[in-house]
């Protein structure tokens, strides 16, 4: 196998890990006095670091306290923190136990967490601080079947009052000062190991149940094409609640040894990276789209020359990447690259640590602009392509074998081929057992010989490169990869009688935006209401209009997670109809023809973003 070839023999195999705690088992026998994670302190206000050997007996902590809560295998255990070395302790001491681990996003509203736990039974709940709990208290709903909820941090003054219950401990209490073996139940590999929920095309986000056979194959799969080594480090900031930062980021370097320095915030991102100088990255394409944005800025700011100079470097660099895989020609500019790197890429790659050997993007389509100076700069960029039901990872490039506007081939293992109407269809050891609780959304997705539809329309080249092409479910994919169902934005916006048409817009950008049409007869009174002229081409009264707007679709899709807030909103001025090719006979949205008949008022919604 290609791992062999480069000598990666500290790689755990599926078999020698069996379970996603045996896996970290095996890292302890292997690696014991290896750095396995590093973290940053703010109370010695300094980088402080774990060997596995030290990260095990915190876990036994954790266990001996988990042993004391009546839990039984199968039980769930839900976690709300940021990414830390304690989110693994929790995580690594309940599946030794046989519990399954929800992990929650730390920034989602408290209403669709709550939904979570209620709808999994959850037994047992950690967060971060006593201002999260707070939160829940705020709910007229009761959080039903939760017995325990641990606060990692000390409780805040204020927060004591409303954290007096019983149910509701502080880590420092609930841990035990004892240590004992960390226990591994050695379930079946097959048994579920966690659920992870993603939003659907309506109604309330689904469970996707994934064993430890799941992701543990999907994680050796990934390393066959991924050459990550056990001197390798990656600055994890992408939240171990999203299933790529969870398999790629946390799971794979465990299995073949790498470090894992976790990233204090995406603020402090940019002085993380000069800090702990990662030789690989992960990344959703919005952390590329900002540092890309940020050089932009930069270069537009400086002379004509520092432009040209970069640009120029850009297409060498990117030619002889081109050469390199085999699509391209030696050319005369070629040997002006050594110069080139040094004045131009180096630079660049000095803000990033200047260590990076390769990074990853998943979760969302990521821009050839964008891919393009990273790889002309000489960093190579490896897109792929996966969904939670199926561990997440589908297809990768390779560094051998890169074609950036694709999603690269199959990874080992999987096999995927082209259903009706070109959906891409995925079947393999990856794929999720199935939907928590919701057996009619599972068949819907899953044959009964086992393939998976993705909902995404996509080609095959003759080498088997897969390339997305389009959605045949309407779901919005933001350049952070979280996933926003339209339909149901768009429903609630249009409970406000004052909107006629609306359509949701976002993919592939970072933040929401949305196109609306007003009722005729309310949006005179609108107008004269706030005492504004209807003739919305004057600058001034279309930013005065939009911002009113703007709270009006605030306060209607409260509901919505967080990630799915609304930025800005433009209004369209005249109605969609049939007879102007907007919509079908049965009175659909043609999205695409309103993409692009706005096009321009869409840019100018992103524009500097």
């Amino acid at each position: 196998m290609q791992i062999e070839q480069n000598g990666m023999s500290n790689i755990i195999s599926v078999e020698q890990a069996k379970t996603l705690d045996g896996l970290f088992k095996e890292r302890v026998q292997r690696s014991p006095q290896a750095v396995a994670y590093r973290y940053f302190d703010p109370v010695s206000d300094q980088w402080r670091s774990h060997t596995w050997e030290q990260m095990n007996q915190h876990i036994a902590r954790w266990q001996v306290a988990l042993t004391k809560e009546s839990l039984v295998p199968g039980d769930r255990v839900a976690v709300m923190m940021r990414n830390c070395p304690e989110w693994v302790m929790f995580e690594q001491a309940a599946m030794g136990l046989g519990l399954v681990v929800i992990p929650l996003y730390v920034d989602d509203r408290v209403e669709n967490a709550t939904y979570v736990i209620n709808d999994a039974t959850v037994k047992l709940l950690l967060l971060e601080n006593s201002q999260q709990w707070r939160q829940f208290l705020t709910l007229p709903n009761e959080i039903e079947g939760l017995q325990r909820v641990v606060i990692l941090r000390p409780f805040e003054p204020d927060s004591v009052d409303a954290c007096d219950n019983v149910r509701v401990v502080s880590a420092m209490e609930w841990l035990s000062v004892h240590v004992s073996e960390v226990r591994h139940i050695d379930s079946d590999p097959d048994s579920l190991a966690t659920i992870i929920y993603t939003s659907g095309t309506s109604g309330r986000p689904k469970g996707v149940m994934l064993s430890h056979h799941n992701i543990l194959s999907n994680a050796f799969s990934c390393l066959q094409v991924i050459p990550v080594l056990p001197e390798d480090v990656l600055l994890s900031f992408l939240p171990l609640s999203h299933t790529f930062e969870r398999t790629a980021g946390y799971y794979v370097p465990m299995m073949t040894g790498a470090t894992i320095a976790y990233a204090r915030s995406i603020p402090q991102l940019q002085d993380d990276l000069v800090i702990i100088r990662p030789t690989i990255m992960i990344s959703v394409p919005r952390i590329y789209e900002r540092v890309y944005a940020g050089i932009q800025a930069k270069l537009a700011e400086g002379p004509g020359f520092a432009r040209w100079l970069f640009n120029f470097a850009v297409a060498v660099g990117y030619s002889r990447f081109e050469c390199q895989q085999g699509r391209g020609y030696r050319r005369l500019s070629h040997v002006l690259w050594p110069l080139l790197k040094k004045w131009v890429a180096d630079k660049v790659m000095g803000k990033l640590g200047g260590r990076l050997r390769m990074v990853m993007s998943g979760g969302a389509a990521l821009s050839p602009q964008v891919s393009r100076v990273f790889i002309g700069l000489g960093l190579p960029i490896l897109q792929g392509y996966g969904m939670t039901e199926s561990s997440p990872v589908v297809c990768a490039n390779r560094l051998e074998d890169n074609v950036p506007a694709s999603v690269g081939l199959p990874i080992p293992g999987v096999e995927v081929k082209l259903g009706e109407s070109n959906a891409l269809l995925i079947r393999g050891p990856n794929v999720m057992l199935g939907y928590w609780n919701n057996p009619e959304a599972t068949q819907a997705v899953i044959s009964s010989d086992g393939w998976l539809n993705s909902g995404d329309i996509a080609s095959i080249d003759d080498q088997g490169h897969v390339t997305i092409t389009g959605r045949l479910k309407e779901i919005i994919v933001l350049s952070t990869g979280e996933k926003v169902p339209p339909t149901d934005m768009e429903a609630a916006i249009l409970r406000d009688p004052l909107f006629e048409q609306v359509m949701l817009i976002g993919e592939s950008r970072s933040y929401l935006s949305v196109l609306v049409v007003l009722n005729p007869a309310r949006r005179q009174e609108f107008m004269a209401h706030y005492g504004l002229g209807d003739d919305l081409t004057n600058e001034q009264q279309r930013q005065q209009a939009e911002e009113i707007l703007l709270e009006k679709i605030t306060r209607q899709t409260s509901e919505f997670p967080g990630y799915a807030k609304i930025r800005r909103v433009a209004v369209a001025q005249e109605p969609w109809s049939v007879e102007n090719g907007l919509l079908t006979p049965t009175l659909k949205l043609k999205r695409e023809k309103v993409l692009e008949k706005y096009n321009s008022e869409i840019e100018r919604l992103y524009a500097g973003h």
